[in-house]
């Protein structure tokens, strides 16, 4: 994915395009070196999420790709152009995919991911600014498309559970994301207020109040695994005596 002249009225959203579209790029090529070294049995073994295989993560992305590129369409062509048929249809296109043949599953995933980069490279720059809507009725602004594919790449390459991590993400896209799922999470009911301190480089985020966050400390990767559920947090500290509070989904 590269377009780097969107967006240039206005320099933080152009930014912001330029690095979403670099990590999303970066995360395709990842994937794509994660499933050149999977074995053919690898593709059925569990992930990380529960109830899919390692084929129904690939499938999703593949779909995620499909489901960006009618966003983008709608912001191009000011078409309304669901992401999804419904949410039945997407749950059956994952599980009809994910048993596929290997190489089906393989060429899926990077022929939806090179279609998507064709999508990105039409978009006129003013479309950016357009405002499309997911599958569950948010309206956003087509700019945050990227980051969204940028984040399902990466997230998933772990949940694949094939040897990824945390660890393997952009430096400035792991604080982004952090940033991000920081400010969601801390509007879940019943989220506790923590202050997630990073012990690899001067970074801190406050979920919830900041007067009585609890400090969490550890490198920025186990920090994101862990506010992302991905992680039981073995990894990072608290203050003497005191356990890792629990934390709603992030989505």
């Amino acid at each position: 994915m590269s377009d780097v002249s969107a967006g240039k009225a206005d320099p933080a959203r152009a930014k912001r395009l330029a690095d979403s579209l670099a990590w999303a790029g970066d995360g395709a090529a990842h994937l794509r070196g994660l499933m050149t070294r999977m074995g053919g049995d690898a593709f059925g073994a569990p992930s990380l999420l529960p109830g899919w295989s390692r084929a129904h993560v690939l499938t999703h992305i593949a779909r995620g790709a499909d489901s960006m590129i009618n966003l983008l369409t709608w912001a191009r062509t000011g078409v309304r152009t669901a992401a999804y048929e419904s949410v039945d249809q997407r749950d059956a296109d994952i599980e009809a995919g994910a048993t596929r043949p290997p190489a089906a599953v393989c060429d899926d995933v990077i022929t939806s991911s090179d279609r998507l980069a064709q999508a990105v490279r039409v978009m006129p720059a003013e479309a950016w600014a357009a405002t499309v809507e997911n599958l569950r009725g948010r309206e956003f602004p087509a700019v945050e498309i990227p980051w969204i594919r940028a984040k399902e790449t990466w997230i998933h390459s772990v949940d694949l559970d094939v040897g990824a991590s945390f660890s393997d993400f952009p430096a400035p896209m792991l604080a982004a994301l952090l940033n991000d799922a920081s400010r969601v999470i801390a509007g879940r009911p019943g989220c506790p207020s923590v202050r997630l301190i990073a012990t690899d480089r001067p970074m801190e985020w406050v979920v919830g109040d900041p007067d009585v966050a609890q400090p969490v400390r550890g490198p920025a990767a186990e920090l994101t695994a862990w506010l992302l559920g991905r992680s039981r947090g073995k990894a990072l500290s608290t203050t003497a005596g005191s356990k890792l509070p629990s934390v709603p989904r992030w989505l």
